[in-house]
């Protein structure tokens, strides 16, 4: 059993994602317009307690050569502080291009991703979760694996 939340932490919005409790689908669950650090705090520490989270998966948006460029060390700054105010560790994921990913879903969907900048934000959480979640199935299995002889 686990319970994570995913963030894509924005400066307008910040786009949140949980999981089943077998850790493996991440969906989107709702979006925080941001107003003020006590405000957001109050909605992200309803949604933590009703889901009894453990940890908070936030995205970190690497340059595209892997560099951590100024707006992930600000999103790095917040996701600290939102941390330390939830009394939650924070992992993070590498969420190059999952806004994009999730705008192009949408547009599956027939749905304008301009007119619907709140579902792009639950989207890029799932996503972000959904990376974690996956990388922590495939790290399980390879402890998991049975050893070939030695011949």
């Amino acid at each position: 059993m686990i319970s994570v939340l995913g963030l894509d932490l924005g400066r307008k919005r910040i786009g949140v994602a949980g999981c089943d409790r077998l850790g493996q689908l991440a969906t989107g669950i709702t979006t925080i317009h941001r107003r003020n650090f006590a405000s957001d705090m109050a909605q992200l520490r309803q949604i933590c307690q009703e889901r009894g989270v453990e940890k908070l998966i936030v995205g970190l948006p690497y340059t595209l050569d892997g560099q951590l460029g100024s707006q992930a060390r600000q999103v790095q700054h917040l996701a600290e502080k939102i941390g330390t105010a939830l009394n939650l560790p924070v992992e993070y994921v590498d969420e190059r291009l999952t806004s994009f990913q999730a705008e192009e879903i949408l547009k599956q969907r027939r749905r304008s991703p301009r007119h619907h900048k709140d579902l792009v934000d639950q989207i890029a959480a799932a996503l972000i979760l959904q990376q974690w979640l996956d990388a922590r199935s495939q790290a399980a299995k390879a402890t998991l694996a049975p050893l070939e002889p030695q011949l």
